[in-house]
């Protein structure tokens, strides 16, 4: 695989990655098609100079996306890769995750895991981190709406989803409670944590275990009313992936 150099490689890449996994009708293909969205944005916003250091901002752009897409091609190749990002991609092999639950397991080992890692090696190991809080921020905001426009459609190929809201209210279950403000709370306190650590290697070693269990969450609960209903929305849900792409596209 050759890394993607600039925001353009990164979409070229996702491209190829998106129209490869629809083919073989895999669900591999949900979280490229939102993170393609998102760098589009991110893309847009850097041309109309909505971030504070725009060449910085492509640096993190490009840093961040070439972590996914390693980790996308390390799976394909039987090569080691980590546990987050290994337990989201298992899940495709089990036809029993809602549309939902792959697109968090996504967001959950670029975001809890990736982002941290891609912003302290965007600073630089003697840059100031504390200057690069808003633009982090704000990415973070587009990636926050993005995902709620993407559920806004997810009803029109899952027209149970509403059940999950409303069953899992109350409830402490992370299929429902997963929140992305909380995670980019964490991947900040991370970037900081392993930007100034000397043992960058254990620290994401013991990171990548954290959140490894936290994707165990996303995908069982405790709760039988919960996978209940889960198993219900999943029966109505589309299963012809092409379609589902169609639909986030739109």
């Amino acid at each position: 695989m050759v890394p993607a150099t600039t925001i353009d490689e990164v979409i070229s890449q996702l491209d190829s990655i998106i129209a490869s996994e629809t083919l073989k009708g895999s669900t591999m293909a949900f979280f490229p098609v939102l993170y393609r969205k998102v760098t589009l944005r991110i893309k847009e916003g850097i041309a109309k100079n909505e971030f504070e250091n725009n060449v910085r901002m492509e640096k993190l752009d490009v840093l961040f996306a070439n972590r996914y897409i390693e980790a996308y091609h390390q799976y394909n190749s039987g090569l080691t890769l980590s546990e987050s990002w290994k337990a989201a991609f298992n899940a495709a092999k089990e036809n029993v995750f809602l549309i939902m639950q792959h697109l968090l397991l996504g967001i959950n080992a670029h975001i809890n895991l990736d982002l941290g890692v891609a912003v302290a090696k965007t600073v630089g190991e003697h840059g100031d981190l504390a200057d690069f809080e808003k633009d982090f921020n704000t990415i973070n905001e587009i990636l926050g709406s993005m995902v709620d426009d993407v559920q806004q459609r997810i009803g029109k190929v899952s027209p149970m989803f509403f059940l999950l809201e409303k069953v899992g209210k109350g409830r402490e279950d992370k299929v429902v409670t997963f929140s992305i403000n909380i995670a980019r709370d964490g991947a900040w306190l991370f970037a900081n944590q392993y930007h100034i650590s000397p043992r960058k290697d254990t620290e994401l070693s013991e990171r990548d275990r954290c959140i490894a269990l936290v994707a165990q969450k996303l995908t069982t609960t405790k709760s039988r009313v919960l996978r209940f209903t889960i198993r219900s929305i999943r029966f109505f849900e589309t299963k012809n992936v092409a379609k589902v792409i169609a639909t986030l596209n739109s």
